[in-house]
This record gives structure tokens, sequence and C-alpha cells, in this order.
């Protein structure tokens, strides 16, 4: 199920097939290397490749981001403020929901089917010297993230961007996209996700996310558990890093329901923005926002400049977040959401309840086979009404039948039910639910992003 990319008007249908096949090569090379589910910890092969392209990462000004959730969005909010300046941006999230050029954004938009195509032929080359260099060493080949990293970097430099907004694959010290220095580090919130390459507890995986700190950076944190700030100061301290932390160099001052999403005010750095639309739901979409604002004031003057009160409401008010509490359906409502571990889906109940007022939500769940999915059904069954258990097209989905022995635990037998194909899931929910009902697809990202090219591809996706 591999949808249409956007492309240019006049390009003749011959020419869009063309380049749509193209890109499509591009993701099943990038996707036949080894998993970003199993990164290695490494940054050589990736300083090698970048070194070997002629650096491109030190031709533009970055922001880097790290933390467990809330990066993806707050990536999204910083560069929709950055644009709105008129700078030109880049910006690299993962992952992706339905097409790969979905990671590569340039001024706002994935990256075209041609330009992933030609850029990814300029840097082949390259990647089979460094897979060879690494087999010779009795290493395994660069990874699909690590190729990426590449690419993205690559493509930064080709488009040329002013500044280019990163958020890290995993982790941030061995991460590859660490292999450039960002001008300002931001930290989302931290909570445990991903023990098995990160460290066991929240003070572990922070002192892996602070390697992104980098000497004279600034460091933009959303509020943090006491450990994990410790580690952060730690770093910055060892890096001479200024620290400004929400909560006291700036703050969420207030977060109003309004129609579409919520009206926010903001104490920045520099100064105080009142009344900006942000068109995503949930309480902590604002505190992203808040991390935003902060992030940008640091970078476009050191934390002493206010910001243009017309520009940061032009950047809040167009941005998107695609599959983060997103409503891709009416008629009935069909909401999906990515989240996919316990901090994320407590994020996520709290925004149910204080954003909507259905009168039941029915849960259309499929978790991957490392996370903790007991955590995840915690944290959604206050907020449900009934589940419906299934999987993603995921190699590494658990079992329908698996999950359920959980959900039933937790819900209780008479909530829940399986169905193991997603595309009927949907259906039957979409048939059973009343006019003010809503269907929530969460879980895993695979799970959103196979639901949103379903709802695609039977034209009810808004």
């Amino acid at each position: 199920m591999t949808p249409p990319a956007d492309v240019p008007h006049g390009v003749p249908d011959e020419q869009r097939a063309a380049d749509r096949a193209a890109a499509q090569a591009v993701h099943d090379e990038l996707f036949a290397r080894s998993g970003e589910a199993v990164p290695q910890p490494r940054l050589e092969p990736t300083r090698r490749l970048v070194e070997l392209l002629g650096d491109p990462q030190r031709s533009f000004a970055m922001i880097h981001l790290t933390g467990t959730n809330g990066k993806t969005s707050t990536a999204r909010l910083v560069e929709s403020i950055l644009r709105a300046y008129g700078l030109r941006t880049g910006l690299l999230t993962s992952p992706h929901l339905m097409l790969v050029n979905e990671r590569i954004v340039i001024d706002g938009e994935p990256i075209a089917d041609r330009a992933l195509a030609d850029n990814w032929a300029d840097i082949a080359p390259y990647l089979l010297m460094v897979d060879a260099e690494l087999a010779a060493n009795g290493e395994p080949p660069l990874s699909t993230f690590e190729a990426l990293t590449g690419l993205a970097y690559a493509s930064f430099a080709d488009a040329p961007v002013d500044v280019a907004v990163v958020e890290v694959g995993m982790g941030g010290e061995w991460d590859s996209t660490n292999v450039a220095d960002g001008d300002v580090a931001v930290f989302t919130p931290i909570d445990l996700d991903h023990q098995r390459f990160l460290g066991a507890t929240v003070a572990e995986i922070a002192r892996t996310k602070a390697g992104i700190v980098k000497p004279a950076a600034t460091v933009v944190t959303a509020l943090q558990a006491t450990e994990a700030m410790d580690e952060l100061t730690s770093a910055a301290e060892h890096n001479e890093a200024d620290v400004v932390a929400e909560g006291v160099g700036f703050a969420l001052l207030d977060a109003r329901l309004a129609v579409g999403g919520q009206v926010i005010d903001v104490r920045g750095r520099a100064g105080e923005y009142r009344d900006l639309f942000l068109p995503l739901y949930g309480e902590h979409q604002a505190h992203n926002a808040a991390v935003a604002i902060a992030a940008v004031e640091s970078f476009l003057g050191n934390g002493e400049q206010r910001l243009a009160d017309d520009v940061v409401a032009e950047g809040l008010a167009t941005v998107t977040s695609p599959g983060r509490l997103q409503l891709i359906g009416i008629e009935p409502s069909v909401l999906v959401d990515a989240a996919h571990n316990p901090h994320g889906a407590q994020a996520l109940a709290r925004a149910l309840l204080s954003s909507f007022a259905f009168d039941s939500i029915t849960a259309i769940v499929g978790v991957l086979a490392d996370k903790d999915e007991r955590g995840i059904i915690e944290a959604l069954d206050p907020v449900v009404d009934r589940f419906i258990v299934t999987r993603s097209d995921s190699a590494r989905a658990i079992e329908a039948s698996t999950l359920a022995e959980t959900v039933d635990a937790i819900a209780g037998p008479d909530r829940v039910r399986i169905e193991p194909d997603l595309a009927v899931a949907i259906a039957e929910a979409r048939e059973a639910a009343g006019p003010n009902d809503a269907i929530l697809i969460t879980g895993s990202i695979t799970l959103v992003g196979q639901a949103m090219l379903i709802a695609r591809e039977q034209n009810w996706m808004l």
C-alpha cells in the first residue's frame, strides 16, 4: 500500500510514475539494510560516510532534539516557526507513517521523489565504500538509519537549507545524527523506553540522550524528573553549555480548548506570547509548543531577543503533526495516535479527557514486541469503553491473540475482542459507532501508518 507522492503541477503522468518508482527503489535499498529496531551503538561509520561526502552537515546550522516522547511534534513546531521567519529549513524525523519521503522535509514539504532518488544516487558509491571498509574490519555494513542520516544531510546541503531541525533516531550519544553539532540541544520529556539499548533507569537513558550536548551549545529542556535533569545539567557543565529549563527559563502559562485545537499563552526566554492558536490537541502539545518557542528564541537571539508575535502565531497556527492525536475521519470520528510506551499513552489518555466529549471510545490497539504493552493498556483503560485487539504488518508486532491476553487481564473479557486484520477491525468499528462515538487507533507507529493508508485508499481520510 504505497500512496502517490505529492509532485509539482504540470509533471507528465509518465514522469510521475517513473519518479515514484525511483523513490520506491530508494526505500527498498534503505530497508534492505539492518533494521532501525536493532541499532549499532557507534558513530565512526557515519562519520566516515559524511567525511567522504564532504561533510554536508557543516553547511547549515542545526537544532538537535532528543527525548522519549514529543520529539517529532516539537521538531515540527520548531521548524514551522523558523520557516515563518523566512529561513529555508530542513527537517529530519523518524519513523515515517506512509512514505520514507516524510522523514526528509525541505521548506515544509516532504522531499520530492526525484530529489530523493537523485540524492541517493549521489551518495550510493560512498555508502558502498564505507560498507567495504566495515566488512574488511569485520563490522556490519551501514544500517538503515546510518544511511538515512547521510542521505538527509546530503539532501539538506543540496537544497540548500539555512538550518536543519534534526530528531535523533534513538538515544543521542551514539545516534548517527550526532555526527553533526547542534547549536541548540532540545530535550523533550525523558522516561523509560528502549531500555535494551539505552539503559534500565531514567538516569541511564538521560545520560545517553545527553550525548547530543556540544561545547558552548544551549540546552533547552522540558520539565524532567530529577534524575534526568541531573544528567542533563552534568553534560551541560562538562560542555560549558547554558541550560534553559521549563518552569524556570520559560513556561506554559495557560492552555484553553478551542475549535480545532487550543489557544495557549507562553512565557518565553525573552518575552510573553499570548493567545496563540495551536491546531494540536492535548496539554502535552501545549508544553511542546513552549519548548519549541524557547528553542527558537535560543537559536535566533540567544534568548535575549523577543520573537515577532505575528511570526510565532503563523508558525504555530500552520503546524501539523501527522499521527499524533490526529483526526483522520469523521462520521464517525477516527483518531490516530502513535503512543507506543506508557508515558505517551498517559499523555494520550489525558488529552482524550480534556479535549473531547465523546459518548464512547473504541480503541483499536496493536503493539510491537519490544514495548511495554501492559503499561500502554493500563494507561488507556480508564478512558476507553472497549478494545479491539489487532496487529500491524510489522514483523515485530505482537500477535493479536497474545496481546489480547494482556488486554483481557486489565479491561476484562467483556470489553475486548480480537480482529487480527486491521482493515476489518476499522470497518467493523466504524459501522458500529454512534454519531458521537470515537474510534482510536493506537499502540504503535506502524499501526497508525497502516491505518492512515487504509483510510486514504478507501477515500474517507480527511
